[in-house]
């Protein structure tokens, strides 16, 4: 039987540069939430429990082998349930979003390649007997000036659910900021859908800003969800306007509620993954509550070549159309990792998150296989937690493979890292190392880990406290205050 669990949440009327647009002054309020009943069933809102990763023997085991997640929306809800006086279900949390939310301070590739490859071991903090082992990935910086042009298909749902300021009005305001961000070659088309799919505005060039923030500002919700048939229309429309070489991106803005039409992950999924195929990428970003269906939007933008965010308010429009937005360009596609652990120096492993990203390792050099995308200028880091050997020798702990295929490659090229650094005390290892120890430790804590250890919000707080000198957004700083915050 379901458990109602009901919640008081006063309004919050937040006025700052926001979600909500008021009239011509620029000033914004973030949405407004009411009295919420939730039940225990993830609160009416759609999420895939995954089993967390075990620890394996290396001698059973030695290769681990799984694909990049370059995706932040599980963080940003997250703190949509922290501002709202809750935690959040330990089904939403995913550890690899939480800790790719955030950039690190990742050198630049080496000459004729795109991405860049380091690690680093530590001991682990919640485990006196074990060590963290850190992976870390950059993608190429493109300079603005240098940028492809870009085909944009805005696809926006306009259905009865996303009738509210935090979900239709988030939208409006993000998709008005990412045109004041647009070159005057980019190209932006406006399907919507609700009971049907239409087309707001065809294909127009970014110099045209004021005709395209007019067809946004006329965006209103009502009815049922064709989901499907808007995704059909958006592709349709991204393919008649294609640019070869360029970013050819469907970008959809939903809660996720597909009601009506073919509506199922499976036939979605088939359709993205053609459209893929034909160098058309999609982007998903979540909004709202109480209906969001995380599952699906979170799947479908892996099989589409993109990235799921989640916008939960002003900053989060910001990070991802103005102070990210290099992300929407790919640099590298179907990124893989495989790690080879050296059974003299490591007895066990155990991958922290990316539980939905696993591969086997003869998909690692399958071309055929998808995997990950990662954007210009995004970092990428995994952690490993380890149970070291005792043998004193001078052999590397592992080998760091990584295949990728640049944009308009279809055969993967393969660069490789030994991990062969002393281990280093966790408060002297590099600050690094000790943000990302710190976010996994709140994913954690937040997933009620069965490994969680020692792990405190105190611990989590010390980790993170010492490393935000590199923080060019602030949002180093506002994770300390979240947790901070944090009535757990």
């Amino acid at each position: 039987m379901k458990t109602k669990l009901k919640i008081s949440v006063c309004c919050l009327l937040i006025a700052f540069l926001g979600s909500c647009e008021t009239q011509d002054n620029g000033i914004y309020m973030e949405y407004i939430t009411g009295m919420q009943t939730l039940d225990n069933d993830i609160y009416g809102e759609k999420y895939k429990d995954y089993d967390e990763n075990p620890f394996i023997k290396v001698a059973d085991q030695p290769i681990s082998t799984f694909s990049v997640d370059a995706d932040g929306g599980s963080y940003a809800n997250m703190r949509r349930f922290l501002h709202l006086g809750q935690t959040p279900p330990k089904e939403s949390v995913r550890i690899e979003e939480f800790i790719n939310y955030f950039t690190f301070d990742y050198k630049e590739p080496a000459k004729d390649e795109n991405v860049s490859l380091e690690s680093e071991i530590s001991n682990c903090p919640w485990n006196t007997e074990h060590h963290l082992l850190r992976l870390g990935m950059k993608g190429l910086t493109i300079p603005a000036d240098k940028l492809p042009n870009s085909n944009y298909v805005f696809l926006i749902d306009v259905s009865g659910s996303m009738n509210s300021p935090d979900k239709l009005g988030v939208l409006k305001t993000g998709f008005k900021t990412l045109v004041d961000n647009l070159s005057d070659r980019d190209r932006i088309a406006i399907v919507t859908y609700a009971g049907q799919a239409g087309v707001l505005l065809e294909s127009t060039y970014g110099d045209e800003r004021e005709k395209i923030k007019s067809a946004i500002d006329k965006l209103g919700a009502g009815g049922s969800t064709a989901g499907a048939a808007g995704i059909i229309t958006a592709y349709e429309i991204a393919e008649r306007n294609f640019i070869p070489n360029g970013n050819n991106r469907v970008i959809l803005g939903s809660d996720g509620d597909f009601n009506v039409g073919p509506s199922s992950t499976e036939e979605l999924i088939k359709l993205i993954e053609e459209k893929r195929d034909k160098g058309i990428y999609l982007t998903v970003l979540g909004v709202g509550g109480g209906n969001l269906n995380d599952y699906m939007m979170e799947q479908i933008a892996n099989k589409g070549n993109g990235n799921y965010e989640y916008i939960d308010n002003a900053k989060q429009i910001e990070k991802v159309f103005t102070h990210e937005i290099l992300k929407f360009y790919t640099v590298a596609k179907d990124s893989k990792i495989q790690i080879t652990f050296n059974p003299n120096k490591i007895d066990s492993y155990r991958l922290i998150g990316y539980e939905n990203r696993k591969l086997e390792k003869e998909d690692f050099e399958n071309d055929s296989t998808d995997a990950g995308e990662i954007g210009s200028a995004q970092t990428i880091t995994a952690l490993y937690e380890l149970v070291l050997t005792d043998k004193p020798d001078e052999e590397k702990y592992a080998q760091f493979d990584f295949r990728y295929k640049k944009p308009n490659e279809t055969e993967s090229r393969l660069i490789t890292h030994e991990i062969n650094s002393v281990p280093k005390e966790i408060m002297s290892s590099s600050e690094n190392m000790r943000f990302a120890t710190s976010v996994a430790g709140l994913g954690l804590l937040m997933k009620q880990s069965q490994y969680k250890g020692t792990l405190t919000k105190q611990m989590v707080l010390d980790l993170g406290r010492g490393a935000i000198s590199f923080d060019p957004n602030g949002y180093r700083k506002e994770f300390i205050d979240l947790v901070t915050n944090w009535k757990n």
